[in-house]
């Protein structure tokens, strides 16, 4: 825990590991991808313990609240204990995942270049 039991909200959001690094974390802040009790922040906006915030990153959405805060990024095993899922947020986004399980992005599985084959068939279909 940090020694005023306050903290910035880019650098918790580093620190809890919902972004790779503080100016992406900052990044979707400024882009009102990260909402504060209800209401837009800027990433200097001082977070405390009991604190909402509503975390949006591409189609899934979580709410969270502060249970923690630290001054360093830690494992992510640690990192989870830092914040607290609501069980609204949690049964949606375990929802999506259920929905893109079942029904996949068509192409979702394909991975690098196309082989030899796969490009003849692809111009063959192009002709």
């Amino acid at each position: 825990m940090t020694e005023s039991g306050r903290q910035r909200l880019d650098k918790w959001l580093w620190v809890a590991r919902f972004f790779k690094t503080r100016s992406l974390a900052a990044q979707a802040i400024a882009g009102n991808k990260v909402k504060w009790n209800g209401s837009p922040a800027k990433p200097a906006r001082e977070i405390a313990v009991g604190d909402r915030l509503e975390i949006r990153s591409g189609e899934t959405c979580r709410e969270v609240i502060v249970s923690d805060l630290a001054a360093q990024r830690r494992p992510a095993g640690e990192a989870r204990r830092l914040y607290v899922e609501t069980e609204v947020s949690r049964a949606a986004r375990e929802r999506l995942q259920e929905v893109c399980r079942l029904a996949p992005m068509p192409g979702a599985g394909l991975r690098g270049r196309p082989t030899k084959k796969a490009g003849r068939l692809i111009r063959g279909f192009n002709e």
